[in-house]
């Protein structure tokens, strides 16, 4: 894991459309051309939590919500804001276990293709280095306003 995060808490809106309570990224670490880190502390109070474990969906959420974090830090370099993105398919979805509140989120992005528009992503969550969950994601990015 990286040790010094690029964007935390509400610096992550640069990167994503989404707001409370539906913010599903606290910490951004790292991105290059094909390849992402992302985080998030998983409270009590999240939307998707339910007795004391973030439920599946909220797993999905992360991941998405991951993948337009990546997708919108290259616009933020540029000075530009984010472009909507959708998702278009999940697939090979996995989970080993649900994660608990109290618990740090370590995700890692990596594309594996890109086509028509459509980003064909792979994730895995960890926490702590326990692999909790992994997917493949296609991800459709809007163009234009």
């Amino acid at each position: 894991m990286p040790n010094q995060p690029l964007l935390t808490g509400e610096a992550i809106y640069r990167l994503i459309p989404q707001r409370p309570p539906i913010v599903m990224v606290d910490t951004f670490f790292s991105a290059d051309e094909t390849d992402a880190e992302t985080g998030l502390h998983i409270h009590a109070d999240n939307i998707f939590c339910q007795a004391d474990t973030l439920q599946e969906p909220g797993l999905i959420e992360h991941v998405a919500q991951s993948a337009a974090a990546f997708a919108g830090y290259a616009p933020y370099t540029r000075g530009e804001a984010p472009k909507l993105g959708f998702i278009g398919e999940v697939k090979k979805f996995k989970i080993v276990r649900l994660p608990h509140c109290g618990e740090f989120l370590h995700t890692h992005l990596h594309v594996m293709g890109e086509a028509g528009g459509v980003t064909l992503i792979a994730a895995e969550v960890q926490v702590e280095g326990e692999t909790l969950a992994t997917c493949q994601m296609k991800i459709f990015i809007q163009e234009g306003e």
